[in-house]
C-alpha cells in the first residue's frame, strides 16, 4: 500500500530570542534543509509514493528537496505564509486534505502542539530543532524517514509501533487550549513575552512529562517526581515558600526555583489556575487569566500516536521487511 508522508519542517524553531538570553545553539536553515533532505530519503527508500512539503519563503523544505533522485512525488502545500503559528496549522489541515498518512515535525515543543491541535489522531515522529525539547525527539533523521515510511506504506501498523501522547488541556470561560508538555500560569508577565520565564513569576505548572534530565520547566517537576511518556498520570507543581530548586530553565541558564507543594495528576483529574496572570503552553505566553477569573487545568491521553522509531524499524528488520525489493537506495 503506497503511503503520504508530510514533513512539516517550522523555519522559525530554533531561532528567537530565548536562544539570545541562554548558551542554546542556533538551528540555521541549512541544517533544517540537511534534515529534510535525510527524511526524505528514508521516506524514498521505504517505497512512499507522495511526499508533501510546506512551501515559504527561506525555502528550508523545497530546497532540501529539488535536487534529490526521489521516486515519490513531491507535493507543495501552498498555504500561504504568514510567519506565525498559523502557518504551521494551515500546513496540517492541508496535508490532512491531501490524504496525509503520517506527518515528520521538524521543530520543537511549540511546532508539536499546533499540530496535537490541529490533527491529534496523526501518527507523529517528532524531531528535534526547538529550544527548550522534551517532546520531539534526537534521532538521525535518515531512520525518522524510515520509520516513518514504513507506518505511511502499512509494512508496520502504527497500533504497534506507536502510543498517543498525553496533554495538558486548559479550559476557561470562553477559550480552550493544550499543551504537550505544560501549562504555566505567570504572575506579572504579559502575553507574547519571549524571554525566558522568571522563576518569581511562577505560580503554578501542569505537566504531561516531569523529565529530570530536560531543560525547561518539566525538570521543576522531574527534580522531585519524575513522570515519564508511558506514566498515566501529570504532575502538578505550586511554587511558593518550600522546597529550593536549582533548575536548568533554558540551555545552560540555571535558575532557583521554590516549590511549595506538588503532586501526581491523575489522567482526566483537574486543578484550577486562578487570576490575575498569563497563562504559558510549551514555553508561549498565549492567554490571559483576569484577577479571580478561573481556569480548569487536568491530563488526558488523546495526543497523536508518536512513533517509537527504533522500535518500529527494529519489528520491519525481525519480520524481513528490510531485506526484499522494496527497498530503495538514493
Amino acid at each position: 500500500m503506497p503511503g503520504k508522508v508530510a514533513i512539516i519542517a517550522n523555519p522559525k524553531s530554533g531561532r528567537d530570542v530565548r536562544r539570545l538570553a541562554a548558551r542554546a545553539s542556533n538551528m540555521t536553515h541549512e541544517a533544517k534543509r540537511d534534515l529534510v533532505a535525510r527524511v526524505a530519503v528514508g521516506l524514498d527508500a521505504m517505497g512512499v509514493d507522495e511526499i508533501m512539503i510546506l512551501k515559504e519563503p527561506y525555502r528550508v523544505s523545497s530546497g532540501a528537496v529539488e535536487a534529490l533522485p526521489l521516486r515519490a512525488a513531491v507535493r507543495l502545500l501552498d498555504v500561504g505564509v504568514t510567519h506565525t503559528a498559523a502557518d504551521t496549522e494551515a500546513a496540517v489541515r492541508a496535508a490532512r486534505a491531501a490524504g496525509c498518512d503520517v506527518i515528520v515535525s521538524l521543530g520543537g515543543d511549540g511546532t508539536n502542539r499546533i499540530i496535537a491541535r490541529t490533527w491529534p489522531e496523526v501518527p507523529l515522529v517528532p524531531l528535534s530543532t526547538g529550544t527548550n525539547n522534551v517532546f520531539p525527539v534526537m534521532v538521525e533523521a535518515t531512520s525518522a524517514g524510515v520509520a516513518a515510511g514504513l507506518v505511511a506504506c502499512g509494512a508496520v501498523s502504527a497500533a504497534e509501533t506507536a502510543a498517543r501522547c498525553k496533554l495538558v488541556h486548559v479550559r476557561a470561560h470562553g477559550w480552550q487550549d493544550l499543551g504537550v508538555i505544560d501549562a504555566v500560569l505567570l504572575r506579572r508577565d504579559h502575553t507574547g513575552n519571549l524571554l525566558p520565564f522568571d522563576p518569581e513569576r511562577i505560580a503554578s505548572l501542569v505537566l504531561t512529562r516531569a523529565e529530570p534530565a530536560s531543560v525547561g520547566m518539566s525538570p521543576i517537576g522531574g527534580y522531585l517526581d519524575p513522570v515519564g511518556f508511558d506514566d498515566d498520570c501529570g504532575l502538578v507543581v505550586q511554587c511558593g515558600s518550600g522546597a529550593e530548586l536549582t533548575v536548568p530553565i533554558s540551555p545552560g541558564l540555571f535558575r532557583t526555583v521554590h516549590v511549595a507543594r506538588h503532586a501526581r495528576l491523575g489522567l482526566g483529574a483537574e486543578v484550577v489556575f486562578e487570576g490575575p496572570g498569563v497563562v504559558a503552553f510549551d514555553g508561549d505566553r498565549e492567554r490571559t487569566l483576569a484577577d479571580g477569573e478561573m481556569a480548569w487545568v487536568g491530563v488526558r491521553r488523546d495526543g497523536p500516536p508518536v512513533i517509537d522509531v527504533a522500535r518500529c524499524i527494529r519489528l520491519a528488520a525481525e519480520r524481513g521487511l528490510l531485506a526484499g525489493a522494496g527497498v530503495r537506495v538514493v
